[in-house]
């Protein structure tokens, strides 16, 4: 019988949630502002919801509020859920994917506090598909 145990994509980090509490919206965001990232956003996805292939040139880091969701990356899946931090290096190819009818909500920062994506698929999922603009400027 062998055993295959599954690595972390290079330089991506999950940091589960270390409380004895369940994790509200304040406790997350200040998690994550410890490790010196700025909060932009917080997202609310629905379920069954995908994300297309996409980058960002800074580190990203998500702090999931509810629910659960999963990263795809070129090593393999990562699965988040409420009160996890994931942190994934700039340049890093990823997709999103709600593997389940509920919806998932997350906090979205960078070191700087603002938001850039280099679409590397259809742009499907995005913030701009979810508003229905389907934009193409990738800076808002």
């Amino acid at each position: 019988m062998t055993c295959s145990f599954f690595r972390m994509p290079p330089g991506v980090k999950i940091i589960k949630w270390p409380h004895q509490q369940e994790p509200t919206e304040d406790a997350v965001r200040r998690e994550m502002e410890q490790y010196g990232f700025q909060v932009y956003d917080l997202q609310t996805i629905p379920g069954w919801f995908e994300r297309s292939r996409h980058a960002h040139d800074y580190d990203e880091i998500r702090g999931a509020v509810r629910g659960v969701t999963t990263f795809h990356f070129d090593d393999g899946p990562v699965t988040i859920e409420a009160g996890d931090i994931l942190i994934i290096p700039g340049g890093t190819a990823h997709e999103v994917r709600s593997h389940n009818g509920n919806s998932f909500s997350a906090f979205k920062g960078s070191p700087g506090g603002k938001r850039s994506v280099t679409e590397l698929g259809d742009g499907k999922g995005s913030v701009e598909w979810l508003a229905g603009t389907n934009s193409t400027d990738q800076t808002g």
